[in-house]
């Protein structure tokens, strides 16, 4: 399976507002380690169902989940397409922000280095 790394300006501002919240991040990784019911997951939040059904909202808008029908429950897994494309955007940037870590550590170590000994003559 080929996996599209690449993401729309629109994906990645609703995968970023998903991943903005706690609670948010928290239920993407409980669903990464199995599929659960919405009203498992309100459970262990100190918030209404409602809430929790508007958390998984935003995470499927970001489609970082999927959510299917069972009979009268709502199972919600992570989907790990999205999830590794979301990866490989963050790997974009910490590749951009080492690059210039490394060109800014090369700057300082070409620069002369400061006369700590005192005050100069003149001073």
């Amino acid at each position: 399976m080929v996996v599209q790394t690449e993401l729309s300006e629109a994906e990645i501002d609703r995968v970023f507002h998903a991943l903005a919240t706690a609670t948010r991040r928290d239920i993407l990784r409980r669903t990464v380690e199995r599929e659960q019911s919405v009203s498992v997951l309100a459970r262990d939040y100190d918030m209404s169902f409602a809430a929790v059904q508007k958390h998984v909202a935003v995470l499927e808008e970001a489609r970082l989940i999927v959510k299917r029908a069972e009979g009268r429950e709502r199972l919600v897994r992570a989907n790990p397409e999205m999830i590794a494309r979301a990866r490989a955007l963050l790997a974009r940037y910490e590749e951009l922000w080492r690059a210039r870590i490394a060109r800014l550590d090369n700057l300082l170590a070409e620069a002369p280095a400061s006369d700590n000994a005192g005050p100069r003559e003149g001073d």
